[in-house]
């Protein structure tokens, strides 16, 4: 967070530092493992990685891993991938499952203090049990289970005596609490299910909000940051912590998360599209998780410098996506080398150059950083034009090329359209023109000036080259939540139906022949069409399919 000067967590810290509340600072990034991260935990990630930097303090990367059912190993490689890629070393990498002996047995101290007990209603009773916000809940009909009772239960479910949802461990504290959090809350549940680290040990796990705070503390966390949801949940993090008697006493703090507009952050709504085929994967260039950013060509740059100029704050807001391309395209106007791209060819025959000549051209790769040098393009007789460069009619205040009219090539010459071949249709198939030699690029040439300089590339060496161009994947602009909100079925049908049919164009062009050595993920600038990626996926020997990761231009600006 180093040029974010300052934010109400690192003044706690700053203040726990310099009273002697605390002696170091210890954090920690706690994904679950049930998905692929996106651009919402990118700001968690550099909250804590960030501010452990500040003050030469440490962070982890735990796997929030009590739920065997959703949570693969796969996202256990993603999300780490992810962390290293985003610039960030972790000091230690561990498992909630690490600790499930030891959680067993903090379980078992709190039904020997009297604290918790084995309850056989069902997930539906218990919800109905709790009362409502303006309503005191109902107490368990099981809650005064003898301590030797619930301990012989709860070895029980651990040996596998039990069915799934035939009992859980609940906390004992207050049914009437204002805070329903606080109203017993669940603590273990029985669930037969091979968990991707401990294989079958157990069948019994330990539920988020008592496995986490104990995380904290095993580990020594000093500052627990998280997303404002869990304000609700600190009195019991705390309560878990003091209970259990942990010697550790780590301390919650909450910041508000971060929203994009056109961007869903819900990890079970990233899922489902990509289970229903809307995208072709957790990567999809049109995801807002890290590693789809990363496939269209974010770099992790722009994504810590985005996130740092949100801010830091309780509140959560919503960001113009705008801004977050603003900062791509500022980190990639100084690294990515020019060329040319013709997305939607039309050919160009010079009819006055001499056949069989090519000539080299040179230009510079990158104007902004003249120590890039320069690179050679050929030209020759035949070259594409992109189609939208050219109108057999065009209206007023169009200064491009239509017949009879001369434009300047990129980097080449004046040429002049003299003829348009059109095929049997009607169809234009080619359009001829006449070139100036006396108006090469850089020899200083003045006898007259056209409005109009158009981009190209030499026909016989060009380089056959897909491009995608992407449209936000999700059109309404408020469809941004939380991602542990739970819907009904009929905003799910509402969610799905504002996806973008037209998120993906894709059109089949050529590139200048000094890209043939080109690996996954090089970064350039193509003239007036924006800023494009080489896919690591679809690219082969035969084609280059590039993506497009920002346009050229932007009437976003940074708020002063």
């Amino acid at each position: 967070m180093e040029h974010n000067s300052s934010n109400f967590i690192k003044s706690i810290i700053k203040e726990d530092l310099e009273t002697g509340k605390r002696d170091y600072v210890y954090t920690r990034f706690p994904p679950e493992p049930n998905g692929y991260l996106h651009i919402g935990h990118a700001k968690s990630i550099v909250i804590n990685f960030g501010l452990a930097d500040d003050f030469n303090g440490k962070t982890n990367l735990r796997f929030d891993d009590t739920n065997p059912l959703k949570e693969d190993t796969e996202y256990v490689e993603a999300i780490k991938e992810d962390v290293a890629w985003l610039g960030y070393e972790w000091d230690g990498l561990f498992f909630a499952s690490d600790y499930f002996e030891e959680m067993y047995n903090r379980a078992l101290l709190l039904i020997k203090k009297g604290k918790a007990y084995v309850d056989d209603l069902t997930a539906d009773e218990i919800r109905q049990y709790r009362g409502t916000l303006t309503e005191p809940g109902k107490e368990s009909p099981y809650r005064n289970r003898s301590i030797e009772e619930n301990i012989d239960l709860f070895e029980r479910m651990r040996k596998g005596e039990f069915g799934n949802g035939e009992k859980v461990l609940r906390a004992k504290i207050d049914m009437a609490s204002p805070n329903i959090n606080l109203r017993d809350p669940v603590l273990y549940r029985v669930s037969h299910a091979t968990h991707h680290n401990t294989g079958d040990t157990w069948c019994i796990y330990p539920m988020y909000a008592f496995a986490h705070p104990l995380e904290d503390a095993i580990e020594g966390i000093t500052h627990s940051l998280c997303t404002t949801e869990f304000e609700d949940q600190r009195p019991l993090y705390n309560w878990v912590i003091e209970e259990c008697e942990m010697e550790h006493k780590p301390q919650q703090i909450e910041f508000g998360r971060l929203g994009i507009t056109n961007t869903v952050m819900s990890k079970r709504k990233l899922k489902q599209l990509v289970d229903e085929k809307f995208v072709d994967g957790w990567d999809d260039p049109r995801m807002p998780t890290i590693s789809g950013l990363r496939r269209k060509g974010y770099t992790p740059e722009a994504i810590r410098e985005f996130v740092k100029h949100t801010g830091v704050s309780k509140g959560s807001g919503l960001v113009d996506e705008a801004m977050l391309e603003h900062f791509v395209r500022e980190d990639l106007k100084l690294k990515a080398p020019r060329t040319m791209g013709i997305l939607k060819p039309l050919k160009v025959v010079i009819t006055n150059y001499p056949e069989g000549q090519v000539e080299m051209l040179d230009a510079e790769i990158n104007p902004e950083v003249p120590e890039m040098g320069m690179r050679q393009i050929p030209f020759s007789r035949e070259i594409y034009i992109e189609q939208e460069d050219f109108m057999e009619d065009p209206p007023k205040k169009y200064f491009r090329l239509f017949p009879g009219n001369e434009v300047r090539l990129k980097h080449a010459y004046f040429i002049k359209c003299e003829d348009v071949i059109k095929d049997e249709e009607g169809n234009i198939v080619e359009i001829h023109c006449t070139y100036d030699p006396e108006t090469k690029s850089g020899t200083g040439f003045t006898g007259r000036k056209v409005k109009g300089t158009i981009h190209w590339v030499e026909a016989s060496q060009s380089i056959p080259a897909e491009f995608r161009l992407y449209e936000p994947l999700i059109l309404d602009k408020q469809d941004v939540e939380d991602e542990d909100s739970e819907e009904d079925v009929e905003e799910e049908k509402t969610f799905l139906d504002y996806v973008n049919g037209n998120s993906l164009e894709v059109l089949q062009g050529f590139v200048e022949p000094n890209m043939k050595e080109v690996k996954a993920h090089d970064k350039f600038q193509f003239f007036r069409h924006g800023y494009f990626n080489v896919d690591p996926r679809h690219s082969t020997d035969e084609k280059i399919v590039f993506n497009r990761i920002v346009s050229l231009k932007s009437s976003f600006k940074l708020p002063k």
